[in-house]
Order: C-alpha cells, then sequence, then structure tokens
C-alpha cells in the first residue's frame, strides 16, 4: 500500500510537467518549429558557458528568497500579491544606504541588507496591518502597494537621487563601488554572500514551518482561521507575523536586485523587474512543499536564462517560455486538485476523516 501510495503521488507530480511540455511542444509546431530544438536551444542559452550560468544563478537568488517568503504567507492562507512591492521597498531603502553612508565594504553591505529588511518588512506590515485591522483583501491592498512602491521608486530617482546632469527617470546615480556585493570570481560572477542568505532562509524557514509553535499557528491559520481563533490560536497576531517574515526575505531580494551590478549599480525603475508576480507562480507549484522551492526556481531561471535563444537561433519569440510557465502553473493546479479529490474519496470509503490539506484560497478573513 506504501508503495502504491507513493508511486501515485510521484505521478501525480511528474504528470503535470509532462502535459505541459507537450502543450507548448504542440503549440511550437504550430508555427513551424521544432519542438525538441527549441527545449536545446533553451537549455543551451542558461548553460552553454560559465557567464550564462551565473546569470541564471543571479536570477535564482532573488527569486528563491521571494518564493521562500511566499510559502510562509501561503502556509498562512494569504495570497501575498504584494511581495513584487517588498521587493522594491527592499532595493530603496538599501540604496538609502548605499548613497547616504560612509562605511567600510563589508559594514555596508551588511547596513544595505538590513536596511533592505526592514523596508521590506515595513511595507508587508503595512499588507499586513490592512488585512488584520481594517478588512481589506490582501489581493487588492498588494497591488495598490506595488504601484506605490513603483511611484516611490520613479519619484526617488527623479528627486532626491537625480544624477549630477540633472532629473532623469533613468536611473539613480552609480553606487559605491564598495556598496556593490562582492562576487565569487570575476568569470564566475555570483555573489557568496548571497548564496549563503539563500541557503541560511531555506533552512531556517523550513524549520520554523514544520517545527515551531509559530509554524503551527500559522497552518492553523491558512487551514480555518475561526476554528484556530476558537482553539486559542493568535491568527491576526500570526497573519500578520507572516507578512512581515515575507517582507524582510522579500527586501533582501530587492537588496541583490540593486548592489549586486549587473550592468550599472543603480536603482532604476521597475527594479523587480516581475521577480515578485514569478514567485507567486513557484509558489503555487510547490503547494508550500519547500524542499522543492531550490529546484523549481532553479529550472524556472534556467528557462528564462535561456530564452534568448529562442529567438536568436529559432526566430521563436522569447514569450514561448512564458506560455510554458503558464501552462505548467495551470496542469499542476488541476493535477493538484485531482489529487486531492482522489485523497477524498479514499478516506470517504475506508470510513475515516482525511485531514484537509490547508488551501491558500480557502482560509477564512483574518480580520478583526
Amino acid at each position: 500500500m506504501k508503495q502504491q501510495a507513493w508511486l501515485s503521488r510521484v505521478s501525480l507530480a511528474v504528470a503535470p510537467i509532462i502535459v505541459a511540455l507537450l502543450l507548448t511542444g504542440l503549440l511550437v509546431i504550430a508555427v513551424g518549429g521544432n519542438p525538441l530544438q527549441a527545449l536545446t536551444e533553451v537549455l543551451r542559452g542558461g548553460f552553454r558557458d560559465v557567464a550564462s550560468f551565473a546569470g541564471v544563478v543571479n536570477f535564482w537568488i532573488p527569486l528563491t528568497l521571494a518564493a521562500t517568503g511566499l510559502i510562509v504567507t501561503f502556509t498562512a492562507g494569504l495570497w501575498n500579491i504584494g511581495v513584487d512591492g517588498q521587493i522594491t521597498m527592499g532595493a530603496i531603502f538599501a540604496s538609502a544606504v548605499a548613497l547616504s553612508w560612509n562605511l567600510p565594504g563589508p559594514l555596508l553591505v551588511i547596513a544595505q541588507l538590513v536596511a533592505a529588511m526592514i523596508g521590506g518588512a515595513f511595507w508587508g506590515a503595512v499588507c499586513g496591518f490592512l488585512k488584520t485591522r481594517l478588512g481589506v483583501n490582501e489581493i487588492f491592498g498588494g497591488v495598490a502597494l506595488n504601484q506605490i512602491a513603483s511611484l516611490a521608486t520613479l519619484y526617488m530617482i527623479s528627486g532626491p537621487w537625480q544624477p549630477p546632469e540633472g532629473g532623469s527617470v533613468r536611473g539613480s546615480p552609480p553606487f559605491p563601488p564598495e556598496s556593490l556585493f562582492p562576487v565569487i570570481s570575476d568569470e564566475f560572477s555570483v555573489s557568496l554572500v548571497m548564496l549563503i542568505v539563500v541557503v541560511i532562509s531555506l533552512v531556517m524557514i523550513g524549520l520554523a514551518l514544520r517545527g515551531t509553535r509559530w509554524g503551527l499557528s500559522l497552518k492553523a491559520t491558512g487551514q480555518n482561521a475561526r476554528s484556530a481563533l476558537l482553539l486559542g490560536v493568535p491568527v491576526n497576531r500570526s497573519a500578520l507575523s507572516a507578512f512581515i517574515v515575507c517582507g524582510m526575505l522579500a527586501g533582501m531580494a530587492g537588496a541583490f536586485r540593486t548592489q549586486f551590478a549587473f550592468t550599472s549599480p543603480s536603482i532604476r525603475p521597475l527594479v523587480s523587474g516581475g521577480i515578485g508576480f514569478l514567485a507567486v507562480l513557484v509558489a503555487l507549484v510547490v503547494a508550500r512543499r519547500i524542499s522543492w522551492l531550490p529546484l523549481v526556481t532553479f529550472a524556472f531561471s534556467a528557462l528564462l536564462g535561456g530564452s534568448a535563444q529562442l529567438k536568436a537561433v529559432l526566430r521563436l519569440d522569447v514569450a514561448l517560455v512564458g506560455v510554458l510557465q503558464g501552462v505548467l502553473v495551470l496542469t499542476i493546479l488541476l493535477f493538484n486538485g485531482l489529487r486531492t479529490r482522489l485523497e477524498s474519496r479514499t478516506s470517504d470509503r475506508s470510513g475515516t476523516s482525511a485531514t484537509p490539506t490547508p488551501s491558500v484560497s480557502g482560509s477564512e478573513a483574518v480580520h478583526g
């Protein structure tokens, strides 16, 4: 029985990936392309040399941080769409330290990370306050806060942080060299500091969600907030803490987006690069299974890193990778729903009550 259950879980995990690849392959054929060649070129684009692989890792770092934070809020049953704004606010706070503080390199890097965590946590706390105290749906609050954070970036780079030559919305003045995160080597330009931060974050959040009272409170809140409240769980405090922790992790992702310079070390409009919204898709794919998270974020990063090859070699639009990601998310959601139904029917036939799986979309309102 255990072996059959294990095979069933593996099949339901692998099947969505196969279906998504088949559907995307049919789309490639429909536009006159070769699906196998398209997949080969995407992989080649992300791993053709050391510099390309470094680019994949540099996208993986902020994506993993943001997705780790989202697993926290999803566990509490909260749709934290405002994570993109939390990334942006972390970038603003880190940039403020870089442009105004005069510290030795290592201390300045640490100060920027701490400032980014404060900025992201503050923006997450605002969204949490709107949710828990004022009853504002976190989706609407998050979208509004994303826009405000984006406008704040435009204000800073066209006002207080405008370049010496005058007002501009293209970016702030360059950051001092000592504020930038150091790289492993010139050939492999990846920040060892941020790699360590990501690993520590994954381990700490994984342990906290599984083995602490806080993690159990989040799960109870996400499963049924009203029932948890009757059992003495502080649902408002749990929801607010989830937003704050997610904001801290997203803020560090924002610091990396600015202080680890790919081309020009400065803060620019749309500094988040849409990573927050992509992280939402990743969190949906892994369904709160944090052990899967590094692999899934790496797969998404590799797809995006190699997408330029599609246009350069096969004359296919790079949006094809976005189509693959969207189809993958939809098929995984469909198969997750199928798995839930099958488990429910199995438990009904055996005469036992299955423990309900916390649902991101099924939690009660957490306010007042």
